[in-house]
């Protein structure tokens, strides 16, 4: 019995020294915090990127999705108006139709009665000017796609360079924890710049895809325009 109770009571003192491992947390709000004052910067301006390629993403993709939009009896129409001699209905109903390429068959009818050569050639200035406005401000998202994630790295360089510095005025006494805790913070810079630079750089490319349907569109409707006026009255 006597036996039993010590036993007992090595494994309640077992089991009172046994440390307790508590595991550690941090939001992200904490980690982008605890960067210093340099890192706060960074973040900062990768902040600014991020919103100003989702307003630009956002704005582009409306414009373009609204350039879409064409009555798909659009062209039936000013073929019918073209044939029976009606060109000022027909440059009404282009104006009706805020679209490129209803503006591209309106350059196309304004200038019935030149050579073909002239009526091709102000259709395709006219097409550049549209392609022009369709990719406002898209070259700023493929800037944001790479400079993002460059800028997340240079916080990450400086956060390691303060890290080491640390460790050398320290003389290497410096504490492993304090070290680690400076690395993986700086290293946060990198992640946030990535984050911007791959969202950046989707929009970008899907905002490429939906111009070049535009552009397709547009030079469709140009063929047919010239198709039309080739046909015998």
């Amino acid at each position: 019995m006597l036996y039993f109770f010590q036993d007992a009571d090595t494994v309640q003192t077992a089991l009172q020294v046994e440390p307790v491992v508590e595991e550690k947390t941090l939001s992200l709000f904490d980690l982008m915090m605890s960067g210093g004052l340099g890192g706060q910067i960074i973040i900062g301006i990768l902040f600014i990127l991020l919103f100003v390629a989702v307003y630009i993403y956002l704005e582009r993709l409306f414009a373009i999705k609204a350039a879409t939009q064409v009555d798909p009896n659009f062209m039936l129409q000013i073929k019918d108006n073209v044939l029976n001699g009606n060109i000022e209905s027909a440059k009404i109903r282009c104006a009706q139709n805020n679209s490129p390429v209803a503006r591209l068959t309106e350059k196309g009818i304004s200038r019935i009665g030149s050579p073909l050569e002239d009526i091709n050639t102000a259709i395709e200035n006219a097409g550049r000017l549209e392609v022009y406005k369709l990719e406002k401000n898209v070259s700023v998202l493929a800037t944001i796609a790479g400079a993002a994630p460059m800028i997340g790295f240079l916080g990450t360089v400086i956060g390691m360079v303060l890290a080491f510095h640390t460790l050398a005025t320290s003389s290497g006494q410096a504490e492993m924890g304090l070290l680690a805790e400076g690395i993986y913070t700086a290293m946060t810079t990198t992640v946030a710049g990535l984050i911007v630079g791959i969202i950046a750089y989707i929009g970008y490319n899907h905002l490429v895809v939906k111009t070049d349907k535009v552009v397709h569109q547009m030079e469709a409707t140009a063929v047919d325009f010239l198709d039309l006026l080739n046909e015998p009255v």
